[in-house]
């Protein structure tokens, strides 16, 4: 028997960083996210020797446990012990033995959701093996909780969301609960969007755990500058929901440029000179927005681009060194299945 999920990263099209406690516990956070067809992959292989065995897809990570101990949480195989001992715990407080081998389509850290969307497909996995009475909602909570509070992982929560449901969504956070508003965008729109919007690797990666930190150390030091900020990307992601339900495509550039204006005065680290010097060569050429994905420092950014501006754009990016990245939207979200 063979056990083998997928889920899809994301691009978070608006409002990001508003879906981070304690902001979302004290304002209620707002974002707009896209999952695109890179994924992360889990498949489970139960054994019968007592083992526990954590690898990659290209076999240079491998680590084996005996089924009689908990599992330590440390280093590439993290996320995989945390939502292992999480579902012996939970669900069935029994010894497992089962080989557990992981991929993602993009590197960690470059601002696509890979961590949080790789314990989801991990979670799927478990889920479909061993029969576990859960739904969306609630495999994308669990996910929340082992990564932030079992693993001590700093992030936000939309990541677990749109991996979890797939497709376009209008996503509300709050204290104690989160609303899923999937959109019912026409496919032209999409499509003409996806040709607009460039995805830009940087070829650099970034330790996101920090700069969360201080943006949430600013919300619990009630800086004003950068709660304000968050008002504003909250509000950015109404904008942008009402332009792709209308097919207003053009003033999605203007939206990308008025957030990440903002998105800018959360915290330090979020963006530097490289990444200013890029926007605006992104802009020079013809984009009419951007902005970084995910928390910042690096990663993916993405530009609207519109007519067919989107290639003097891509030839202009050449000189930093990065790449664009092919995609596609999808409208399917975390799927397993039994072989």
């Amino acid at each position: 028997m063979l056990i083998r999920s997928k889920a899809p990263l994301r691009l978070g099209l608006a409002g990001g960083g508003t879906d981070v406690s304690p902001y979302s516990d004290l304002f209620g956070g707002g974002i707009l996210n896209a999952t695109i067809n890179l994924y992360a992959y889990a498949s489970i292989e139960p054994t019968d020797n007592g083992t526990v065995v954590f690898g990659t897809a290209d076999g240079s990570q491998v680590k084996a446990f005996s089924s009689k101990a908990q599992v330590k949480p440390e280093g590439i195989f993290d996320i995989h012990a945390g939502i292992y001992n999480r579902v012996r715990k939970m669900f069935t407080g029994k010894e497992l033995s089962f080989r557990l081998i992981t991929s993602v389509d993009a590197p960690q850290q470059s601002g696509l959701g890979t961590s949080s969307t790789l314990a989801v497909a991990i979670l799927g996995a478990f889920v479909e093996w061993l029969k576990l009475p859960l739904g969306e909602y609630d495999i994308a909570q669990l996910a929340y909780e082992i990564e932030r509070f079992d693993l001590g992982m700093a992030g936000g929560k939309q990541d677990q969301y749109s991996a979890t449901f797939g497709g376009i969504n209008f996503m509300e956070f709050y204290k104690d609960k989160v609303i899923v508003n999937p959109l019912r965008i026409k496919d032209s729109y999409l499509d003409e969007l996806s040709h607009n919007l460039v995805l830009y690797y940087t070829d650099s990666s970034r330790l996101s755990s920090q700069i969360i930190s201080k943006q949430q150390q600013n919300v619990l030091n009630q800086d004003e500058k950068a709660i304000e900020a968050m008002h504003q990307l909250k509000k950015q992601a109404v904008m942008m929901k009402e332009s792709l339900l209308k097919g207003d495509l053009d003033e999605i550039g203007k939206i990308l440029d008025f957030g990440w204006n903002f998105k800018k005065q959360m915290a330090e680290g979020i963006t530097n000179p490289a990444i200013d010097q890029l926007y605006q060569a992104a802009l020079g050429s013809g984009a009419t927005g951007g902005k970084i994905s995910g928390a910042g420092g690096g990663g993916y950014m993405f530009f609207y681009c519109p007519g067919n501006t989107r290639y003097q754009v891509i030839e202009s990016l050449k000189q930093f060194g990065g790449h664009a990245e092919r995609y596609e939207f999808t409208s399917t979200g975390l799927v397993s299945r039994t072989l």
